[in-house]
């Protein structure tokens, strides 16, 4: 009798430990969740997560803080979120900068790309506008490489991730010119320099480009994917430019620490995927010619594999050595 009621304690301690992590599950969110973003704020990934932040609090009646954590490529956003509670109230939401070209960017990275987070979905892919000052010489692509290429390693370009400094060593590369890196913390504070004159050209992602564009504070001479950008029609494509085979974006995903549960990670997947048709988010997505491209957590895994491999090869074939 008494090994049976033994039996029947631990039985119901563990159905009741068990019972722990669905309730939580159920109940999520239940608290503010912080977005944890790469970026400085105004650049592309910062302006989604601004967006899908306020979707979250209109559809979950839940706060949301967006946390800036920019600088070393990404690496203090990716340190702070891996080291988090995985309990699907710190999030990162971030680019092919942090999870696909860092790894081949750099010899050692303070962060495991695969082993230290949760994938959760995949949430938008974009392209890049190629950028000068208004006030600078070169009005067409040609006018910018004529000049590179009559004055070998005086021009410059600002980057502040992975995808703006690649699209420009892959126009390095391709048009075979001979410019300088000038590094950043994030793409706005390159393009603050842009604009004041201290580099002569960048990449900059759609979201942080085209208000400056719109603006009259800087001039596009290029888009940097394979169609036009339905929100600035005029600018021709780098191909279309004289640069053939020229083909460069970024995309946008959402990752929790490692070790985060299932039923958070397939709710909180659930939650980006409703929100991708919010009213905040499609303006987004609109306003910058953004393709929605939501995922499940095992399809953003592969999906990251693949991706990993492919800006391996573009950065192998831009000359890039790892720093």
């Amino acid at each position: 009798m008494l090994k049976t009621l033994t039996r029947l304690a631990a039985a119901s301690l563990l159905t009741g430990l068990l019972a722990v992590p669905a309730a939580h599950a159920q109940a999520y969110p239940s608290k503010p969740i912080t977005l944890v973003v790469p970026f400085a704020p105004g650049s592309g990934t910062d302006q989604q997560a601004r967006a899908m932040a306020q979707a979250i609090t209109a559809e979950y009646k839940v706060p949301v803080i967006v946390d800036n954590r920019a600088g070393a490529s990404g690496f203090l956003a990716a340190q702070y979120v891996a080291k988090a509670v995985p309990d699907g109230y710190t999030v990162l939401i971030t680019t092919n900068t942090t999870h696909a070209a860092n790894e081949h960017l750099f010899k050692k990275l303070p962060y495991d790309p695969v082993k230290d987070f949760t994938p959760v979905a995949l949430l938008s892919k974009g392209h890049m506008l190629l950028l000068v000052n208004p006030s600078s010489p070169y009005k067409t692509v040609g006018d910018l490489l004529a000049a590179a290429r009559q004055q070998p390693g005086k021009l410059n370009f600002g980057s502040g991730s992975s995808s703006s400094r690649v699209a420009s060593e892959m126009l390095k590369q391709m048009a075979g010119i001979d410019v300088v890196s000038v590094p950043y913390k994030s793409n706005p504070m390159a393009i603050t320099d842009l604009i004041g004159g201290q580099v002569n050209f960048m990449f900059a992602d759609a979201p942080t480009a085209l208000p400056q564009v719109k603006g009259g504070k800087l001039r596009a001479l290029a888009a940097s994917g394979t169609r036009r950008l339905a929100s600035a029609p005029d600018v021709p494509t780098v191909e279309e430019a004289g640069v053939k085979g020229y083909d460069m974006s970024y995309w946008t995903a959402v990752y929790l620490p490692a070790g985060a549960p299932a039923a958070i990670t397939n709710q909180l997947n659930a939650m980006m995927a409703r929100i991708a048709s919010a009213p905040s988010v499609l303006a987004f997505q609109a306003n910058t010619s953004g393709e929605v491209a939501t995922s499940t957590p095992e399809g953003l895994a592969k999906f990251q594999a693949a991706e990993s491999q492919k800006w391996g090869r573009i950065i192998r074939a831009a000359g890039i050595e790892p720093e």
